[in-house]
């Protein structure tokens, strides 16, 4: 491997225009870890929060923005013995995947789906694990339930769309324009709702509520997600764009036996990734293969244009997944 790589780095916190191209060196793997020569890296909404200085990263990880990626195995550390030199995977990334090599977790390695491509491989990662560690085993979707998810045509939201409706539930999703609405139906939501033009929270009582609602928006959502479940229902919290902090009266979660519970991906241990990730092996990378599901793609740039990548997703215009390309 070389002793440098080209890296975007967050020059200081801002916006966009804070990322900057520099050249750091080629990280080297630690006992059980694998260095990704990256082709290609994710673009998610966790990766802004650390640009602007509100998401720290985890104690020991780059300071380097990039949750996820693909690429080939380049060096492997002591004890890793799955992997090989060349082999074509996509990663989970405690930090550092937007650079030409990352470092991870070997237990956070998974092979690149039968008949898939580098580009659409990075894309898997980051949504695919926060969706079935939220929606799967701590919300505990089961077939025939009714199921929300807000923020449809989002990366998270459209994987979340096609996961839910592969392993039978009822779907319905929110998204802010007829065409992301769209969207949402051709992926498998039974109904998209416009939060512009309606209310959820109406809909989603008329058919008997639901049993599962998985939320990244909180603020004023949380009491109206509250009375959208059904009896024995579970509200997800997994982000707050419009903040943490709201008023809620907790006499109907008691009378209606609700219960509200989240997550956050990043912070937890390499331990309960890997368990995600033999999960998602078991469970989701066959199917991946089969085609019955696949990453939504928005759009691609250029390592170098970083800034543009994060302006167009926090514009809210996308529809599926943001990737930079590393390499040519």
């Amino acid at each position: 491997m070389p002793d440098t790589m080209r890296a975007i780095e967050i020059s200081e916190p801002g916006g966009p225009e804070v990322l900057r191209e520099v050249s750091r060196p080629v990280p080297v793997p630690g006992a059980g870890q694998v260095v990704i020569r990256m082709a290609y890296a994710g673009v998610n909404r966790p990766d802004a929060l650390q640009r602007a200085g509100a998401y720290d990263p985890p104690a020991g990880a780059s300071d380097l923005p990039g949750l996820e990626g693909a690429g080939t195995i380049a060096a492997l550390g002591a004890g890793v013995t799955r992997w090989s030199v060349g082999d074509k995977v996509c990663a989970l990334f405690p930090g550092g995947a937007y650079a030409e090599h990352a470092l991870t977790d070997a237990g956070q390695v998974l092979p690149v789906p039968e008949g898939m491509g580098l580009r659409e491989a990075a894309c898997l990662p980051e949504t695919f694990f926060t969706v079935w560690s939220n929606v799967f085993m701590r919300g505990g979707l089961q077939a025939g339930e009714r199921f929300l998810v807000h923020g449809g045509s989002s990366g998270i939201g459209t994987t979340a769309i096609q996961l839910a409706h592969v392993f039978g539930a009822r779907v319905f999703a929110t998204a802010g324009s007829d065409e992301k609405c769209a969207a949402c139906v051709q992926l498998g939501a039974e109904q998209a709702i416009n939060y512009r033009d309606a209310d959820f929270v109406e809909i989603l009582k008329k058919e008997g509520g639901a049993n599962l609602i998985l939320d990244m928006v909180g603020g004023e959502y949380l009491p109206r997600n509250l009375r959208a479940l059904a009896v024995d229902g579970r509200l997800v919290q997994i982000a707050f764009l419009q903040g943490p902090k709201v008023t809620v009266n907790f006499a109907p979660l008691m009378m209606r036996r609700l219960t509200i519970t989240g997550s956050t991906l990043r912070p937890q241990s390499d331990a309960a990734k890997a368990a995600i990730t033999a999960q998602l092996e078991s469970e989701v990378w066959p199917l991946l293969a089969a085609g019955r599901l696949a990453p939504v793609m928005d759009s691609e740039f250029a390592l170098n244009d970083a800034p543009l990548a994060h302006a167009r997703m926090e514009s809210s215009a996308h529809i599926g997944k943001i990737v930079l390309r590393i390499e040519g």
